[in-house]
């Protein structure tokens, strides 16, 4: 499903809503986009709506960040460094953080597609060409039936509340 986000109020509520979708049992996220396409302003988002007090910063040059709320513990990867050979070394901790009441988030995902679970969310961020500087479309596809579930319910009510504002 395609969203076409006009500004960072837009991705602070799609944020908003995607957290309210999966407070319950988690997921494994895998964020594409272009250098500062918004992967890491979604992410901080999102975390700072589950519950994450300390600050968010993409994990480029530690590969892993850990932060831990009420909900479920949360691994945010960046594979940005790693690139192919690299992704062999945490394979491991990929699919081991792809289990239920965990979130996990993936930047940078395209480096680690033939070791990320089969089910997942995809967040594909890009720059919208007619209004490159603010504006952004999120592609996001669910693979399993929760997953599809999560997206369809998050761009519903990203939708309705868009609207009521």
């Amino acid at each position: 499903m395609e969203v076409k986000i006009k500004n960072l109020d837009e991705t602070k509520l799609l944020a908003e809503c995607f957290a309210e979708n999966i407070k319950e049992k988690g997921a494994f996220v895998s964020l594409f986009g272009d250098i500062g396409a918004g992967k890491t302003a979604f992410t901080r988002f999102l975390l700072k709506n589950l519950g994450v007090v300390e600050d968010v910063t993409s994990p480029s040059f530690v590969i892993l960040n850990e932060y831990k709320t009420k909900f479920f513990p949360i691994y945010h990867f960046d594979l940005y460094r790693l690139e192919n050979e690299g992704v062999q070394s945490v394979k491991d901790e990929l699919l081991a953080y792809s289990e239920d009441k965990v979130l996990t988030l993936v930047e940078w995902a395209n480096f680690g597609e033939g070791e990320l679970p089969v089910d997942k969310i995809e967040i594909n961020i890009k720059y919208d060409l007619e209004n490159y500087s603010s504006e952004r479309i999120f592609e996001l596809k669910g693979t399993g039936e929760y997953f599809e579930n999560v997206v369809l319910k998050t761009v519903e009510e990203f939708n309705k509340k868009r609207n009521e504002n």
